[in-house]
């Protein structure tokens, strides 16, 4: 297989994305432009998984690229919005180095033995209610809130004040639950590696 797997439509997509981002960056400045195409940015994280599993193009190295496009997409745009959102990128990026070096590319189905929120929250690969929930609070919180200070949540979608709320109360709700699955994930890890010290030091 070695390096067909760079090829498969999948990881093509996901260099598709990558560009998506950097074309958003370029027009941050165009709040309409860096909607359109930071929405297709999201919609593609969907198309990528399904195309792997009905090509079987499933692959470790499109595990890994799944999630560092969105990782570097959320960053993006985490940091267009606040001084300090540096901080939400650094516990997605700390996430991803735990559950990879661990988990690897079954990351998502590896959380058996986990509490029952993070169980239901992980539940066939985000692919339920709460699950949707709580992808929706990682990817849409963040591009509602730029809506939100760019204004076209008000001058573009005419929405009211209170819809405006509500969907960020709603997203916000959406993120703080995968801010305990991340919590989590770090915690796990840590006793992971502090389980292995006693034995690494006898040796």
């Amino acid at each position: 297989m070695g390096l067909q797997v760079l090829l498969y439509w999948p990881n093509i997509i996901g260099y598709f994305r990558i560009g998506l981002v950097f074309a958003a960056w370029a027009a941050h400045e165009t709040p309409a432009t860096f909607v359109l195409l930071y929405s297709i940015f999201i919609a593609l994280d969907g198309v990528d998984g399904w195309l792997a599993r009905r090509l079987g193009q499933c692959s470790r190295f499109g595990a890994w690229l799944d999630v560092v496009v969105d990782n570097l997409g959320r960053g993006l745009l985490w940091s267009l919005l606040f001084k300090w959102a540096w901080l939400v990128s650094a516990v997605e990026w700390c996430v991803f180095v735990c559950n990879h070096s661990v988990r690897g590319d079954q990351w998502k189905n590896s959380f058996i033995s986990s509490p029952r929120l993070i169980q239901a929250i992980m539940a066939n690969g985000f692919r339920t209610p709460l699950g949707t929930w709580v992808v929706s609070g990682l990817h849409c919180l963040p591009l509602w809130l730029y809506g939100y200070q760019t204004g076209l949540l008000s001058h573009w979608l005419f929405l009211p004040p209170w819809i405006q709320a509500l969907g960020a109360l709603l997203l916000a709700a959406g993120r703080l639950l995968a801010l305990s699955a991340e919590i989590w994930c770090i915690w796990t890890h840590i006793e992971h590696l502090t389980e292995d010290e006693p034995e690494q030091k006898r040796e």
